[in-house]
């Protein structure tokens, strides 16, 4: 792993952990974090995913999948994080972006409820 990517990853899976202390971590590898939420999806019986921070070859993804069922939570996004959204509910970074990585800290927090 890059050792840049492996600092992104870093602060992105403490800000992750951070805003969501009541959901429960599925997975947690160098690289590789995986949150659930307690709820149980009544169509597949497994817990809901809440989000994931990945390091990827070019990028580190951090997937916030509140976003995805409600798009909403994101109507306050500023247009620097924006640019990093890929899809509905995933955000890709090449380099520490301290701004954008507070905003994203507020986001994931209202996303967990609080």
């Amino acid at each position: 792993m890059e050792p840049a990517f492996a600092d992104i990853h870093a602060q992105l899976r403490r800000i992750m952990l951070d805003a969501a202390p009541q959901f429960a971590v599925a997975k947690d590898e160098p690289g590789d974090l995986v949150v659930h939420t307690r709820a149980i999806d009544a169509r597949t019986g497994k817990p809901q995913w809440f989000g994931a921070v990945t390091v990827k070859k070019n990028y580190v993804a951090y997937h916030l999948m509140p976003l995805y069922c409600d798009p909403g939570l994101g109507a306050d996004m500023s247009a620097g994080l924006r640019k990093r959204q890929q899809g509905k509910s995933c955000f890709n970074f090449k380099r520490t972006e301290p701004e954008l990585f507070a905003e994203l800290s507020a986001l994931t927090r209202m996303a967990a409820g609080g």
